[in-house]
């Protein structure tokens, strides 16, 4: 119409549209656009094979609302067998699509809220196992805990193994002291770290939770069982904030970090950018919230045991092993979210990586070696023998002495003899040494280990001349210094 406007050619206005003459030639008749010359359909184009049951199906959602148009299709297929095909499926579902949004029933409409400044923070946990992170090239599963203030939704977040108490702590007072200020309420869902008593197994807060919220200045509250959506701005902010780690993390081009602590600064850094943006809203919220007067808590729990004569302390339903002089000895635990500190008389005797879950062991063959060496007996039965293989490199040697012929229990006190080795000089010196033998096809036996690991004796020079010291020259320095002087 353009082009006919400017030279009154059909022809050419029809060439340079793209379109050809008579379908230009109606369009200019009608002196309309192609999307108002079509009108909607009123007619089918195929017979509705479903006009004998529809009342029927109808009374069934009615009856039941949530059932689906799959379900009710096979009972129909089983009702009359040969009437209806595989295809109209689809058919059937988007027909009970249309009575739902014309005829069924009301839904369940989420009212957008009005947030004030200041007034809660909402904190949630979040896995992060689909950023595929690795420390050390080590696979890193792992969660997040995730704060946010609603108005302004300026955000923290710590790295954590697990939905626990202490992780809890940690991520709350690492967002508050970060802050400076608190805000009036401290939101969560209904997590077993904060609202489920282990003891009594009633809903409510946790003894431990309600100490550490007061502590900080807020007052606690929850979402409805089931009602998830109540925590709206910090599940939306989860999937947001690991939209933004995986953006980082493809402009950094690595997903491994050195450490522990080198991802957890990172983290901060990627943090610290996207706080940034919200500074404006933020000095709303901080205005609005109470300063943070108290000091920071202690990031763990302490709890006593007394060290069995298996040389093992039972810590929350997983057992450890500590140094045997510790045996029969009570010991001081702190608990930390990811570790376990073990004092005896306030001097910390050794620190181990936590265990998750329940009915887990974790035993360092350090700490049994020297029994063992005495009784290499007691290995083939020893219930926690899986922990003795430090290295899958130590399972293959144990695997090939086992393998040698006329070995029997011998396979057992070479390899003890072995782990004792690896005790008392370096674990990595003998794994080295063991890969070499494996891979020349040897079966690794103590003294081969031995001699490869420990440095030859150096031998000293046989005759060594007699030093003569000239004292001759040192008079002459004290001569010189007194004329001097």
């Amino acid at each position: 119409m353009e082009e006919q406007a400017r030279h009154g050619k059909k022809v050419l206005s029809a060439m340079r549209s793209g379109m050809s003459r008579n379908t230009a030639k109606r369009y200019l008749k009608a002196g309309k656009l192609p999307s108002e010359m079509t009108t909607p359909r009123t007619w089918r184009t195929h017979p509705d094979p479903f006009v004998e049951d529809w009342p029927g199906i109808v009374v069934m959602l009615r009856d039941a609302p949530t059932l689906e148009a799959k379900t009710i299709f096979e009972d129909l297929v089983t009702r009359k067998p040969g009437r209806y095909a595989e295809g109209q499926l689809r058919t059937l579902q988007r027909r009970i699509h249309a009575w739902r949004a014309t005829e069924g029933p009301e839904k369940e409409v989420f009212l957008a809220q009005n947030h004030r400044p200041g007034e809660a923070m909402q904190t949630d946990f979040t896995w992060a196992t689909e950023l595929e992170i690795t420390i050390a090239g080590e696979s890193f599963p792992h969660m997040l805990c995730h704060a946010v203030l609603p108005y302004s939704n300026w955000e923290w977040a710590t790295v954590c193994r697990s939905e626990s108490m202490s992780a809890i702590r940690r991520g709350v007072q690492a967002a508050v002291f970060r802050l400076g200020r608190v805000p009036h309420w401290h939101q969560t869902d209904n997590s077993t770290a904060a609202t489920h008593d282990l003891m009594t197994g009633k809903r409510g807060f946790n003894r431990e939770y309600q100490e550490l919220i007061e502590h900080l200045g807020m007052e606690p509250r929850t979402t409805g069982i089931g009602e998830k959506e109540q925590n709206g701005d910090v599940e939306a902010g989860n999937g947001a904030l690991k939209r933004r780690m995986e953006q980082h993390l493809l402009m950094r081009r690595s997903r491994d970090f050195d450490t522990v602590e080198d991802y957890e600064t990172w983290l901060r850094v990627v943090l610290e950018k996207a706080n940034r943006l919200r500074e404006k809203r933020l000095k709303d919220d901080m205005d609005a919230m109470k300063p943070l007067v108290v000091s920071r808590l202690p990031e763990y729990t302490e709890e006593d045991a007394t060290v069995t004569t298996w040389g093992t302390i039972r810590v929350k339903h997983n057992a450890y092993s500590v140094p045997s002089r510790l045996m029969g000895e009570v010991v001081r635990i702190r608990v930390y979210e990811d570790r376990l500190e073990v004092f005896y008389r306030n001097d910390r005797q050794v620190t181990m990586e936590r265990l998750q879950g329940r009915g887990g062991h974790r035993i360092d063959y350090r700490h049994v070696i020297w029994s063992l060496v005495r009784k290499p007996g007691g290995f083939a039965r020893y219930r926690y023998r899986d922990d003795l293989f430090p290295t899958t490199t130590f399972r293959a040697a144990y695997e090939a002495l086992c393998a040698a012929p006329h070995k029997g229990i011998g396979a057992d006190v070479d390899y003890v003899r072995i782990l004792h080795l690896a005790a008392s000089t370096m674990e990595s010196d003998v794994e080295a040494a063991l890969e070499l033998l494996l891979d020349e096809g040897t079966v690794p036996t103590p003294d081969q280990v031995k001699a490869l690991v420990l440095p030859k004796r150096q031998e000293g020079p046989v005759d060594m001349p007699v030093l003569h010291v000239d004292l001759a020259c040192y008079d002459a320095l004290l001569r010189a210094v007194e004329v001097a002087s």
